[in-house]
């Protein structure tokens, strides 16, 4: 099979997925009508096949599917179509079909960001093999958490967390979560060790090569929409405390919808020298912090405290709402248009908020 064309990426997805759920056609940029009648070939040539239970449809490989894919890259797909994994032998449970689902559509939003995902173009520095520390680190790149479990007995006191898996970025790492349409389970003390995990290897352990012990560890959530967001925000953990909330496993909380939207401020987070530069231009205008003030924020417009929130780091903004309701005063939050609604929820008339038009944002920086 042509490994350019739609067909064959939309393959190479469900091997990495395991299931792919059936409404995410179009975050490949593949249209209904085109989409229907590509499923269709592909099963008529008995490539792939719908699992469709408790009203979670999905799309699998068939065995020739596999065969065929495995046949092409061994390299790439031998570790998602070998053995009893949950990709190879997917189960008909709803929490772990879910579970690929999630996965699946992580998988979109960091290829449409231009985020190296396959193991054949990225190293394997999980695999127990010594790195090659002078080779390059091809940020930013993605390991799932089962890539990280390769490792053996050092990952078991992780193996509850609830993440994806992790992204290496330019001098930042960010521990993907996929919450969906609803606020997902936490367990506070799984995912402080996860953490320290990282926090080891960054600064003795097998990323010691790319990364400093300093190196930033942020928490990354990806919902399905901003609205999410807020109910993230807003959680308390439920009536068992089994919940989200906002609580210091991380100092960096960001959300991102799972849309076009998402994968530009995905793609502004993985750049952290662009991030400081874009920063700077938005506060050129603007007063410098005052001191006075005693709580964060990046500047002062007209005597108010001004914080910068287009990377919507939820921990960031819930602090700076709360220091103005405690020190009773207003202040004026800078985002992107898509964000401001969910904001202003979130907020109240406790701040003022002036916006970046995301279309021309994208056109200007990222054509």
């Amino acid at each position: 099979m042509d490994t350019s064309t739609s067909a064959y990426r939309f393959l190479e997805l469900v091997a990495l997925s395991g299931e792919f759920p059936a409404d995410n056609l179009h975050r490949m940029g593949i249209g209904e009508n085109y989409g229907e009648k590509l499923v269709t070939k592909l099963k008529e040539e008995k490539l792939l096949k719908t699992h469709y239970k408790d009203k979670l449809r999905g799309y699998r490989l068939t065995s020739r599917g596999k065969k065929m894919l495995l046949a092409q890259n061994p390299s790439r797909f031998s570790f998602y179509l070998t053995g009893s994994s949950d990709t190879n032998q997917p189960r008909s449970d709803y929490a772990r079909r879910l579970r690929l689902h999630q996965a699946s559509r992580t998988y979109c939003l960091l290829l449409n960001s231009g985020i190296t995902l396959f193991r054949d173009v990225k190293p394997a520095i999980f695999s127990g093999i010594p790195p090659d520390e002078q080779a390059p680190f091809p940020t930013p790149v993605f390991y799932h958490s089962r890539e990280i479990k390769e490792l053996g007995t050092e990952t078991t006191k992780i193996n509850n967390s609830r993440c994806i898996g992790v992204l290496f970025a330019d001098r930042c790492i960010y521990v993907i979560f996929h919450t969906g349409d609803s606020v997902l389970k936490w367990e506070y003390k799984t995912e402080i060790r996860v953490k320290a995990f990282l926090s080891y290897h960054a600064s003795q352990g097998i990323l010691k090569s790319w990364y400093r012990h300093d190196t930033p560890i942020h928490a990354l959530l990806i919902g399905k929409s901003m609205d999410i967001g807020i109910r993230l925000m807003t959680s308390t953990g439920g009536l068992r405390h089994s919940l989200f909330t906002l609580d210091t496993s991380f100092e960096y909380f960001h959300f991102v919808p799972d849309s076009r939207a998402g994968e530009i401020i995905l793609t502004v987070l993985c750049r952290p020298g662009f991030s400081k530069q874009f920063s700077a231009l938005l506060l050129s205008d603007l007063e410098a912090p005052d001191e006075k003030l005693g709580f964060e924020h990046d500047a002062v417009k007209n005597g108010n405290p001004v914080l910068l929130a287009y990377d919507f780091d939820m921990l960031r903004i819930s602090r700076f709402i709360t220091s103005l309701k405690l020190h009773q005063c207003s202040g004026h939050l800078i985002c992107f248009d898509f964000q401001k609604e969910a904001l202003l929820f979130y907020c109240g008339d406790t701040v003022t908020i002036s916006t970046i038009d995301l279309t021309k944002f994208e056109r200007r920086f990222f054509p």
